[in-house]
């Protein structure tokens, strides 16, 4: 992830979406055309995004972003991408909390205009810490930040996963509500279970991903905690920040009702993977930013919720990424970018992180 190409992520042609979209504006705001139409080299692996200012002499919104369902001839990452729970999200949240999002737009449920459902944000200036190359290396703005800098941005972020936690009403996410049988938190792992099954189906299973379900029963929590909503890909590559400060959360497609230490499991431990990323080039990375006890502590303070069984939650986040991760490179097999090796445990990044996490050899 770190050296090599980008892997593909669409079969669709720019151009034809363009017009498309162009088309399609028009229906929604007469007069208007969708007008400097750009796919961002950041292009997101799971979903495809457009980018495109308004041209009308009163837009409710000049600069925008159509976020649309992943393209299925692309060997998607996901099996099902629901555009309007992601909208729903969005809106939830602007309307409950003080967490800056993208004001949603528009909702488009008909995949005729463009292929598939999409909606429609106000764009948000600012800049996002990179992934390729990840943040971590030396070269991008956040590593040649200041310590005092990144510490802002850090205790910004984490204030953002307080007030989510805090401020939205259980009672109107329940559309959040994974389906089946059990606690919140069982039905997730249950959901992760079946993602892993989808991915595998016709190809080899994953040794090291096995162990991971087996030891997460093994540290399951005695008390799981009340469910809040979560924000799911809780990171700071899907925060715009202005300056230090984030001036929209993105990307809500992994959104759940469940407790709080999924959101910071998963932020401390995708920090984890790109400090990882950094060291086993040969650099310094950023050890001192975005560290569990760190997290830990300043979440408890703004809370007074004292996060609990973050090994568990941490082993949790490191076997979903890599779950998704392997998917990810079994689409570059079915694009002739890699080759299926014997052992398809090497087929995750991070492989070795997560076999010292089984073990309990890591953090």
């Amino acid at each position: 992830m770190a050296t090599a190409p980008r892997p593909r992520t669409t079969t669709r042609d720019p151009d034809a979406l363009a017009r498309r979209l162009s088309r399609w504006l028009g229906t929604r705001l007469p007069g208007a055309r969708a007008v400097d139409v750009t796919v961002p080299a950041s292009n997101g692996m799971s979903s495809e995004t457009l980018l495109f200012t308004v041209d009308h002499p009163a837009p409710p919104a000049r600069h925008c972003v159509a976020r649309l369902a992943a393209d299925p001839a692309a060997y998607t990452v996901f099996p099902v991408y629901d555009m309007p729970r992601q909208y729903r999200t969005l809106r939830l949240v602007a309307e409950t909390t003080d967490v800056p999002v993208p004001r949603a737009l528009w909702l488009e449920e008909d995949p005729e205009p463009l292929g598939a459902p999409f909606l429609v944000m106000e764009r948000v200036a600012g800049r996002v810490p990179p992934d390729v190359m990840p943040y971590t290396y030396e070269g991008n703005w956040l590593h040649a930040a200041s310590d005092a800098e990144r510490a802002h941005l850090q205790d910004a972020t984490i204030r953002v996963l307080a007030h989510l936690h805090d401020q939205v009403p259980v009672a109107r996410a329940g559309f959040l509500a994974l389906p089946g049988d059990g606690s919140p938190l069982r039905r997730h792992v249950a959901a992760q279970r079946a993602y892993y099954a989808w991915v595998v189906r016709g190809l080899p299973r994953s040794p090291l991903i096995e162990s991971a379900f087996t030891r997460l029963g093994e540290l399951w929590p005695a008390d799981e905690g009340e469910p809040v909503l979560n924000w799911g890909d809780a990171r700071i590559g899907n925060v715009v920040y202005d300056g230090f400060d984030p001036a929209a959360v993105l990307d809500w497609e992994m959104a759940c009702l469940g407790p709080r230490e999924l959101d910071l499991g998963w932020t401390v431990y995708l920090h984890r993977f790109f400090q990882d990323l950094a060291t086993g080039s040969g650099q310094r990375g950023l050890p001192a930013f975005l560290r569990r006890e760190h997290v830990e502590d300043r979440y408890a303070e703004l809370t007074g919720h004292r996060p609990r069984d973050m090994d568990f939650h941490t082993l949790y986040a490191a076997l979903r990424h890599a779950v998704v991760m392997l998917r990810v490179a079994h689409r570059q097999v079915h694009f002739g970018e890699a080759a299926l090796p014997e052992d398809p445990d090497t087929l995750i990044l991070h492989h070795a992180s997560l076999a010292a996490m089984v073990r309990g050899a890591s953090w």
